[in-house]
């Protein structure tokens, strides 16, 4: 893993055939450095956002690579957000049974979450990332550079994940993340953006398949992967876990835990999320239920006893109808 400034001109691989998988709303000269870097023997451009995370694409991707001759010792290389990394790694992880991988996350959603921890995988129509592998990544560059071609709106997408990262883990990027600093260019954003990503990725390295602490990770993504789902994607990924960590306070403090809607709260002023569609318990529920933290024994979430004590429960159902509405009482958690 590497943070800094230009290291999209400097990445080398050892692989000799690489494929550069990206976005189609990727800004072409970061797609040009890092074919001038890669020199790939071919270049598939997918979907933006979560279009690209379908079962459609993946296939249309792995036939493009075949097509190319890519061979076994060749690499994918995952190039631009959080989606097109998820979908280039599961196309690593598959084609000819798995062959290299790396990432070149171009977002802040993409450096501090997905291109980390070794998840890949597509969604289908009845959820999010129901399909996929673990198959972590050889390396890791993450070009900070590239944090000044996002809008606004879509670098706070990601300042989700390094706020959740801070709730379960480590406090003192509460503030910081919320500092005027933390931003595209800004002085604090290198050591801010490092110890974020230092949270999952040590997370991972000692539980890569979920088998424990690693779903602590997945503080507010029940409600948030719930919310993607019932609005077609029409919410994003890192505005839907804004709203799911507010939830996960809310039940939290109600099962006992010390009350973090404070800063849960403070935190969606900060960044002033799109507002939700009318929403109904009974409509969100059934995808709250195919949550991947699901067992056979139903839905486990992950709460707080407070910062830095995370836990997985089950919550009985009047509890979370009830925290649902009170979420919904404060405009869906901005009140």
């Amino acid at each position: 893993m590497e943070v800094g400034p230009g290291l999209l001109s400097q990445v080398r691989v050892p692989e000799r055939q690489v494929a550069l998988i990206h976005p189609v709303d990727l800004p072409p000269a970061l797609v040009r450095a890092a074919q001038a870097a890669l020199s790939p023997a071919v270049t598939v451009e997918v979907p933006a956002r979560d279009d690209c995370k379908t079962l459609e694409v993946f296939s249309g991707v792995l036939s493009r690579l075949a097509q190319a001759n890519l061979p076994r010792d060749g690499a994918v290389v995952g190039l631009g957000g959080g989606a097109a990394t998820d979908l280039a790694g599961f196309v690593a992880a598959s084609y000819l049974r798995g062959v290299a991988f790396y990432t070149l996350p171009t977002t802040l959603l993409g450096m501090v979450d997905a291109a980390v921890g070794g998840k890949t995988g597509v969604n289908l129509p009845e959820g999010k990332n129901l399909v996929g592998a673990f198959w972590p990544p050889k390396a890791v560059w993450c070009d900070t550079d590239t944090l000044t071609t996002l809008r606004p709106a879509v670098f706070a997408e990601g300042a989700a994940e390094a706020f959740k990262h801070g709730l379960i883990a480590d406090p003192s990027l509460l503030p910081r993340v919320l500092s005027p600093e933390f931003r595209p260019g800004g002085l604090g954003l290198e050591d801010t953006l490092a110890d974020a990503i230092a949270v999952k990725a040590g997370v991972v390295a000692r539980d890569l398949t979920e088998q424990g602490e690693r779903a602590y990770l997945n503080f507010g993504h029940t409600l948030a992967h719930a919310l993607e789902a019932v609005t077609d994607h029409a919410v994003t990924h890192g505005e839907a876990v804004g709203y799911g960590m507010h939830y996960a306070a809310l039940l939290s403090r109600a099962l006992g835990g010390a009350d973090l809607t404070g800063q849960t709260l403070a935190f969606l002023r900060w960044q002033r999320p799109r507002p939700l569609p009318p929403l109904t318990f009974e409509g969100v529920w059934p995808y709250m239920a195919r949550d991947k933290k699901a067992d056979s024994d139903g839905v486990r979430f992950v709460l707080l006893h407070d910062l830095a004590q995370p836990y997985l429960a089950r919550v009985p159902s009047a509890v979370l109808r009830r925290e649902f509405d009170r979420w919904q009482a404060t405009g869906s958690g901005q009140g």
